[in-house]
C-alpha cells in the first residue's frame, strides 16, 4: 500500500506550490525533489494564482508570516480550490501569537483543505479556536504518550470529522486520521527535533504524496509520515564520529532520496485504530 503511494510520486513527479517560511524553504524544496516531486516556491500575491494554476498541489506553511504572504495564501488557496487541487496547511506556531492563530483559523474556515499537519499543541489550538505553544514547538503538557494515546486518537478523529480533512499530528508518536480511521505511527528518532525544519519538510513531502495519490489520501498522508520517520532512523544509523545536526539533516534528505517502496513497506511501524 505505502509502496504504491511512493511509486506514484516517483512516476508522476507532482508539481507542488509551496508558500512556506524563509527559515526552511531550501530544505523543503530539496526534500520534495528527494521524494520524487517537483517544488515551486512563491509567496508574492500577484504571482501565486498563476503558479498554483500550473501545479498539482499546494503546501501552505505559516512559519514566517507577513501581510503580503497572508494575502498570497488566501489567493493561492482559492485558486487551488477552483482547480480541485489538494491543499495542506502547516499551522506553524498557531497559539504562539494572535496573528498566527487568527490566520490559521481563517485559512481553515475559508479554504477547503485536504490535510492539516502540525504538532499536538498547534492542532489543539485549531480545534479549540485558541491555545498556547512553546514558540513553534509543542507544549510538553500536550504530548502524545502511550498513557494519553487513547484520548489523543479520539481527539484527532473527532477533529478530522469536524474539519472534514485529514489531520496529522506529528511528534514522538504520530497520528494520522480522516475521522474514521487513525494511523498510529512510531517511526522516527528524538534527534530529529534538534534539526530546524523536519516538520516543514514533512509537510512538503505530504503535499507531494497527496497530489500523486488522489484516490488514497489517508494512506498517502500516512505513508509520508512513515517515510520521514524512517528516513530519520536510517539517517541516524549512518552518522559518524564528529557528525552533528547539519550532517544529520543531509542524511535524512539522502535517505528520502534513496528510499524504495519495499524499504518503506518493511520499515513502516504503524497500527490502525
Amino acid at each position: 500500500m505505502f509502496k504504491n503511494c511512493l511509486e506514484n510520486v516517483r512516476n508522476t513527479v507532482p508539481l507542488v506550490h509551496n508558500i512556506t517560511n524563509y527559515v526552511t524553504v531550501n530544505d523543503v524544496a530539496n526534500v520534495i525533489l528527494a521524494c520524487g516531486g517537483s517544488p515551486i516556491m512563491s509567496d508574492e500575491a500577484e504571482d501565486v494564482e498563476d503558479i498554483t494554476s500550473v501545479c498539482g498541489g499546494l503546501n501552505i506553511n505559516i512559519g514566517t508570516l507577513h501581510k503580503t504572504s497572508i494575502e498570497a495564501m488566501f489567493r493561492a488557496g482559492r485558486r487551488a480550490n477552483e482547480l480541485a487541487h489538494p491543499i495542506l496547511l502547516d499551522p506553524v506556531g498557531a497559539g504562539a501569537s494572535a496573528l498566527r492563530t487568527k490566520t490559521a483559523l481563517s485559512l481553515m474556515t475559508e479554504l477547503k483543505l485536504s490535510a492539516v499537519r502540525g504538532n499536538i499543541s498547534e492542532v489543539k489550538t485549531l480545534a479549540r479556536g485558541s491555545g498556547t505553544t512553546k514558540g513553534v514547538d509543542a507544549d510538553v503538557a500536550d504530548a502524545v504518550t502511550e498513557e494519553s494515546l487513547d484520548d489523543s486518537v479520539a481527539f484527532v478523529k473527532e477533529f478530522a470529522q469536524k474539519a472534514r480533512c485529514i489531520i496529522a499530528v506529528t511528534g514522538a508518536i504520530d497520528l494520522v486520521s480522516d475521522g474514521k480511521l487513525c494511523y498510529v505511527i512510531r517511526n522516527g528518532r528524538p534527534e530529529m527535533g534538534k534539526i530546524t525544519g523536519t516538520g516543514c519538510q514533512l509537510s512538503g513531502i505530504m503535499a507531494a504524496y497527496l497530489t500523486a495519490n488522489p484516490s488514497a489520501q489517508l494512506e498517502a498522508a500516512a505513508a509520508a509520515v512513515c517515510m520521514m520517520g524512517l528516513a530519520g532512523e536510517i539517517g541516524w544509523s549512518r552518522m559518524q564520529e564528529g557528525d552533528g545536526n547539519s550532517t544529520y539533516r543531509n542524511r535524512i534528505i539522502d535517505a528520502v532520496c534513496n528510499m524504495t517502496g519495499e524499504e518503506l513497506e518493511k520499515g513502516a511501524k504503524y497500527e490502525l485504530r
